[in-house]
């Protein structure tokens, strides 16, 4: 759930373009979320970093066993590239870190932001997201990701 205190913005408002290494860390993820990345990125009044995109296995079975990854099975984590028919292997998530005095940072009160902006371009690109924040159990603040049911 979003936080109620700040009011939702229904314009984009001026945002900011990706830098070039956040677009190398959009390679390999899928183009529906792509351009929801950047779309939000447009219309976003908090800067932030893509963080992850694409992720391996052994990457993934590291985090695991280090306990920064909640999964079991390093095959369900959506960051991972699995096949799609449209687009060949494709990742399904992306982390969005905000940026505070040029350095990421994991602060919900600037997360927040960035998942109004991501919501809201989602819905201009009629593209289905899933956000980390909104879990029940573990919350992960800047995970984005495909829904296994519409991107299997």
């Amino acid at each position: 759930m979003i936080d109620k205190k700040a009011p939702a913005r229904s314009a984009p408002r001026a945002g900011f373009v990706l830098d070039k290494a956040c677009e190398a860390k959009l390679v390999g993820v899928h183009p529906d979320l792509v351009r929801v990345v950047r779309g939000a990125a447009a219309r976003c009044e908090q800067r932030f970093v893509v963080f992850e995109g694409v992720r391996t296995i052994a990457r993934e079975r590291t985090l695991i066993a280090r306990g920064a990854s909640a999964l079991k099975n390093p095959f369900r984590c959506r960051h991972v590239p699995t096949q799609d028919p449209q687009h060949g292997l494709v990742g399904h998530a992306v982390d969005l870190v905000p940026l505070i005095d040029g350095r990421p940072q994991w602060s919900w009160p600037q997360i927040y932001p960035i998942a109004r902006a991501m919501k809201a371009a989602a819905q201009a690109e009629h593209v289905t997201i899933e956000w980390g924040g909104d879990w029940r159990t573990l919350k992960d603040g800047p995970h984005y990701q495909l829904p296994f049911a519409l991107y299997p």
